[in-house]
């Protein structure tokens, strides 16, 4: 049996129908902010009623454009982290730009792999969530000449830009107020990345010159609940004293929460804590955690902001943008 198959609708059928130029079709699928909005309407009328189907590789050879940025993230199991990829995908969404997700699920080795496969994917630009710090990583960057702005931590020295604030410095706002609530013996519980070791850095040098004792647990833990838990026994197995507590992140607060309650430790009485990100989980849980508040979303969208000044090559404004911390003081110290 023969098959006919039905004529594909090109370019120049659009066109016509519109009654505008080819360029002016290919202007408005590329960059609708270009166009005027009666222009882009009739094209996009023409769209709809033709069917027409844009062939994104031909347009892709043809201006060595491919209109994909990559956004390699730790996780897409973290709602904060979540935030920072809708803040970039609402920035890039009026450019009809397309986002290729990597989620590395905080390993180092599987950052790396997927750092290189995304390097060879013809990017417009790469938002990375921390900071490129292998040579070997940083000078493949280089070699691809395309934006790279990464997230979530500042360094004088950046690929190309960076957006976020300072993990030594979200753990030293944290010390600084448990010291001034005249806590006397502190710790930190996070994750054994780097961000989380920064955070534990800041909190325990800024401890100790105020002549408290400090410790400091990370492991690789992630971002669960329970995870919260064993880091609570640990530190209280290590430093059974510990009157006060700052955790990397929420979750792991609200899991030591939990299993503070379970033992029958008062919060704040017997111990203070404290997470970072704001997360809606603290903020439901009673008592309320007190965190450090990080704006994932506007991580996110500045930085998207800045990848799509870089590709035009205009306004991309200082290379490191410090979005800083907020200390929200609720019912948990």
């Amino acid at each position: 049996m023969l098959v006919m198959k039905a004529p594909s609708v090109r370019i120049d059928d659009v066109a016509r129908l519109a009654g505008v130029s080819m360029i002016t079709v290919s202007r408005t699928l590329r960059r609708p902010d270009l166009v005027k909005p009666a222009t882009r309407d009739r094209v996009q009328r023409a769209v709809e009623t033709l069917g027409y189907i844009p062939n994104s590789s031909a347009s892709a050879l043809a201006s060595r454009r491919s209109g994909i940025v990559g956004v390699l993230v730790p996780t897409i199991g973290n709602s904060i982290f979540a935030e920072t990829v809708r803040g970039v995908s609402d920035s890039l969404a009026g450019r009809n730009m397309q986002i290729l997700l990597g989620d590395y699920g905080y390993s180092a080795e599987r950052e790396r792999s997927l750092l290189r496969a995304l390097a060879g994917r013809q990017l417009e630009a790469l938002i990375v969530v921390g900071l490129v710090r292998e040579a070997s990583d940083r000078a493949l960057l280089a070699s691809l000449a395309i934006p790279v702005v990464e997230t979530w931590d500042l360094t004088r020295k950046p690929v190309d830009r960076a957006v976020g604030f300072s993990n030594r410095g979200a753990g030293s706002l944290a010390a600084r107020h448990f010291l001034g609530a005249g806590r006397h013996s502190l710790a930190f519980g996070g994750g054994n990345d780097i961000r989380g070791r920064a955070r534990a850095q800041g909190f325990t040098e800024t401890a100790r010159r105020g002549a408290a004792s400090a410790v400091a647990v990370t492991r690789d833990v992630g971002t669960a609940v329970g995870s919260g838990r064993e880091l609570l026994d640990e530190i209280l197995r290590q430093q059974p004293d510990t009157d006060a507590i700052f955790f990397a992140n929420d979750v792991l607060a609200v899991g030591a929460l939990l299993e503070l309650r379970d033992r029958g430790l008062a919060v704040p009485g017997r111990v203070a804590v404290m997470g970072l990100g704001d997360l809606e989980l603290g903020r439901a849980y009673r008592p309320q955690l007190s965190t450090i508040s990080v704006n994932a979303y506007k991580i996110g969208a500045p930085a998207g902001d800045i990848a799509l000044a870089r590709i035009d090559g205009v306004g991309a404004g200082p290379r490191v943008v410090d979005v800083g911390l907020e200390l929200l003081l609720r019912e948990t110290g």
